[in-house]
């Protein structure tokens, strides 16, 4: 068999996500697609045994093979999936996450980011995490992002971009409820977003002159405070930073008018104030191949913009669509800031 060429960059790492979810069939299925895709070498940290028995019981029929560093993959890439071993503690059953496993979910994230850093690997892929359960194990994070910047060491915030369907959305408020979102936006806030997905888009998408647009929180914009100060007190003072600095940034802009083909035509990517203020509008355009991106670490970062599909586990239903694409974004900013 004719492997696929190589990418100019290292291998790509791809953490195990919830072993009972739908990470590791989606990777079966990516690495089947890797010559119809173009998708570089990238190797799984996970336990090779777990993937060989679920390929075949998925009929999927995809050869897996360990290797012992990273730098094997690309070898081994066109024949069988790689496979950095990651044991697991008690057997995997799919659509049944196990706290006990929650260590080693953990130590796939940990040695992702620790080969990224460490220069063995290009970007880190991080498949899905089922939360509650390593909430069981003893994990003390909001989620993937935030846990990632404590491995980077990070006293700032990063920021997590969707990208898909030709929309970026850059969120300033995340994984919070909506009532808590009015107080939690601060002039400190928008600008840090903005400056970090600024410098991103510059660095890591080749973008010399970006183009922001910032979402307004309230309808219409507040209606010159009728409907909310945020605007006014907090919203528009920091845009007129961000000009002052030099950066070419419009807002505050009424939501419901932001996304439609001709608004989206004049930015790079617009900063949200909220979840799914951003989320509505990019799945609606894209709901099968957007991805995550996190901004602001000092390394690459992609993941699937979907969850763990407990009720698709074990079916070869899911699609791994967007797991393909995380896996070629990864590789297409990897190469961007190796460039830069």
């Amino acid at each position: 068999m004719t492997a696929p060429p190589p990418s100019s960059v290292l291998p790509l790492a791809l953490t195990m996500g919830e072993p009972a979810g739908i990470g590791g069939e989606i990777a079966l299925m990516a690495w089947r697609s890797r010559r119809d895709r173009g998708i570089p070498p990238f190797f799984m940290i996970d336990s090779p045994e777990r993937l060989a028995a679920l390929a075949q019981a998925t009929g999927l029929d995809v050869p897996v093979r360990e290797i012992q560093a990273p730098a094997d993959a690309a070898g081994v890439f066109g024949d069988a999936l790689p496979v950095l071993r990651q044991d697991l503690s008690v057997p995997v059953v799919p659509g049944q996450p196990d706290p006990a496993n929650g260590a080693a979910v953990i130590a796939s994230i940990d040695r992702a980011v620790a080969l990224v850093q460490a220069g063995q690997a290009a970007a880190a892929v991080t498949n899905p995490i089922q939360k509650s359960s390593l909430y069981a194990a003893g994990f003390r994070h909001p989620g993937h992002t935030e846990y990632l910047a404590h491995l980077a060491g990070m006293s700032e915030e990063p920021v997590m971009l969707l990208e898909g369907g030709g929309l970026r959305v850059a969120l300033a408020t995340i994984h919070v409820a909506l009532k808590d979102v009015a107080g939690l936006l601060t002039r400190e806030v928008l600008l840090h977003t903005a400056r970090v997905t600024h410098q991103a888009l510059r660095r890591d998408f080749g973008l010399a002159q970006p183009r922001l647009a910032v979402a307004a929180l309230n309808p219409h914009a507040g209606e010159g405070g009728a409907m909310g100060r945020e605007e006014i007190e907090i919203i528009a003072p920091a845009v007129a930073t961000l000009r002052a600095e030099g950066m070419n940034v419009a807002g505050p802009l009424p939501a419901d008018t932001l996304f439609h083909a001709g608004a989206r035509a004049t930015y790079d990517a617009v900063i949200c104030q909220y979840h799914d203020q951003g989320l509505i509008p990019l799945k609606t355009l894209d709901f099968d191949t957007g991805v995550n991106i996190t901004l602001g670490l000092p390394f690459i970062r992609t993941s699937p913009d979907h969850g763990t599909a407990l009720s698709l586990a074990g079916t070869a239903q899911a699609s791994p669509s967007s797991l393909v694409v995380a896996l070629l974004s990864a590789d297409r900013l990897a190469r961007q800031r190796a460039a830069a």
